[in-house]
This record gives C-alpha cells, sequence and structure tokens, in this order.
C-alpha cells in the first residue's frame, strides 16, 4: 500500500505520542499480517484517482512451496483441481480484521475496519478464476453506503497446477469510491494469503504438508501452514490449518526514509478448517483465524507500541 508519513525524519519522540501512533497507524491498520504496503487509507487519497478504477491491476503473489510431512493412509492420490473451463461457483467471503494499538502509556486504540460480507460468483476460464462481486454488506452505514456502487465489481485468481494462487486481479467498477475500493482490496489479499497449496505427492486420510510463503509488506514475513487432510469423501476435501508467521528481520524499516522500528516481540499465529471440492474453483466452507501481539520501539527514545490484531476469513456457498 502506499504509505504516507508525517516526516522524514526518525520518529517522533515521546512528546508526541499520537503523531507516532498515526505514522504506525497509516503503516499497520489497512491491512494486517505483515501486507501493509498496498494502498493508501482512504483519508491519504481524497481527490486521487485510485488504483484500481477504470482499469485491471495485476499483483503478484509470492511462490507458495510445499513440503511433504507425512502422506496419510492408503489409498493415497494427487490432489489436483479439477474443474473444467466454465464451471460456475457462488460463494460469499466474509473478512473481519480487528487491531488495536497502544503507545506506552496512553489510552489502547480501536482501528479495526468494518467487516465484509462479500458474495460473489466464481467462473473458471483457462487462465484462472474470474470473481463477479455481488451485493457487499458491512455494518459500517457510511461503507455500506459506498458499496452500492461497487456491485459488479471483478477480480480474478491465478492459479497454479497445485491449487496456490499466484497473483491476484482486482477491477472495481468504476463509479466505486475509494473507500470501497481499498476496503475490497484489503479483504481479498487476506483471503489470497490465508489460502492453501497442494502437495506434489500422492496423499491421504491423515496426510501432513506444509507450504512455506514470503509475505512482503512494511514487515517481511515468513508464513509456514501446516496442513492436516482430516477427512475426503470423493472429491470433497477437509483440511485443517496451523499457521505461524515470523518476521524475517528484527527491525522494520519505516517508508519513505522515515527511520525504523526494532521488532521487540512479534507472535501471529493461527488455526482453522475448510472445506474444498476439487471440481469447484474456491472453497466450499471453512473459517481460518489468524492473531498475536507485536511490540515495536524505537532504539532512540523510549517510545513504545503494542499492537494486538486478529484476522479472520470464511467461506460459504
Amino acid at each position: 500500500m502506499a504509505v504516507t508519513v508525517l516526516s522524514r525524519s526518525r520518529l517522533p519522540r515521546i512528546a508526541r505520542p499520537g503523531v507516532l501512533l498515526v505514522a504506525l497507524v497509516l503503516g499497520f491498520a489497512t491491512f494486517g499480517a505483515g501486507c501493509a504496503d498496498r494502498s493508501a487509507p482512504a483519508a491519504e487519497v481524497d481527490g486521487m484517482e485510485p488504483l484500481g478504477i477504470g482499469k485491471e491491476v495485476t499483483v503478484p503473489i509470492s511462490a507458495a512451496v510445499t513440503t511433504m510431512v507425512s502422506p496419510g493412509a492408503e489409498p493415497r492420490d494427487l490432489l489436483r483441481p479439477r474443474y473444467a473451463a466454465g464451471t460456475t461457483q457462488e460463494v460469499t467471503l466474509r473478512t473481519d480484521y480487528r487491531i488495536q494499538q497502544q503507545v506506552n502509556d496512553q489510552p489502547v486504540r480501536d482501528f479495526s475496519p468494518a467487516a465484509l460480507t462479500i458474495p460473489m460468483t466464481a467462473r473458471a476460464g483457462a487462465d484462472g478464476v474470474d470473481l463477479t462481486v455481488g451485493a457487499v454488506t458491512t455494518p459500517d452505514p457510511a461503507l455500506n453506503k459506498a458499496f452500492t456502487s461497487a456491485d459488479g465489481s471483478h477480480a480474478g485468481l491465478g492459479m497454479s497446477d497445485l491449487g496456490a494462487i499466484t497473483e491476484l486481479r482486482m477491477a472495481p467498477s468504476p463509479d466505486t469510491p475509494n473507500t470501497a475500493r481499498a476496503a475490497l482490496e484489503q479483504a481479498f489479499y487476506q483471503a489470497v494469503y490465508q489460502s492453501i497449496a497442494f502437495p506434489d505427492q500422492p496423499v491421504g486420510v491423515g496426510a501432513v504438508w506444509t507450504v512455506h510463503q514470503k509475505i512482503t509488506g512494511g514487515v517481511t514475513l515468513d508464513q509456514i501452514t501446516t496442513a492436516t487432510l482430516t477427512s475426503r469423501e470423493g472429491d470433497r476435501l477437509t483440511i485443517d490449518l496451523q499457521v505461524n508467521q515470523t518476521p524475517t528481520d528484527t527491525v522494520w524499516e519505516l517508508p519513505n526514509d522515515a527511520g525504523e522500528l526494532d521488532i521487540d516481540g512479534y507472535v501471529m499465529e493461527g488455526v482453522g478448517s475448510i472445506t474444498i471440492d476439487l471440481g469447484m474453483p474456491l472453497p466450499v466452507s471453512g473459517s481460518i483465524e489468524i492473531g498475536g501481539q507485536q511490540t515495536y520501539r524505537d532504539a532512540r527514545s523510549v517510545s513504545t507500541l503494542v499492537q494486538t490484531q486478529s484476522t479472520r476469513v470464511s467461506w460459504t456457498e
């Protein structure tokens, strides 16, 4: 996300904790779990043309590398998407991102965006999955009103042979307000980075494999998802998921040469279960929730930020 930082110098000292908080919010609150640098908060871009207006924007997704832990019981089979081009699916995506932040001993502040319910029609094509967005709803009245112009927005997913998402395409309707466009983008990013890829070896019930993926953003993360195939009925699979994210460095380099923060503590983990039909483009049901707490410190002052966040993504037909 394009991030506007309030100053090109190092972070303000403790005398201005509110400014420190705002700078950090701009870097994190628009999308958690390390994927911040995708799209600016609405307040920063009033009067500017949003990225996705009038054109399709394609964003590559970092590679997902699978590693077999246990192949499971016999019989075993290669898990591969088996939907034909032209296959359609009606599915609803729900996302709920919560974030609270505290600077030093200041009161805890809640910057959680509104949860979204996104009905969509998925259509399999030769080069991936095309998504047509229906009537998005949210508890936020203003955002709900903004979404009345977003009907018919499109998105798309590039897919690998192992079911991994390789790219995300976004094409909001031309009349979509920027607030709705940004919220829609964030929801799809959350869903993309909480998806699963299949192993490249035959597996049976009880199989366990890991998926390693790098998530780039304000803080670059190594994400390892452990998947367990708990049941299978024909092409319908139930997969339990455990997720762990760790930063690749001990320092967060702030955008626009604004300085750096030491990462004093970082815990981000989650669990979930999803049901996948190999004959359908998207999950048919299930949810996954990732949450934790992070502590960031300005090494040249006593300013410290503690951030608590969680992301829940769920699918229903």
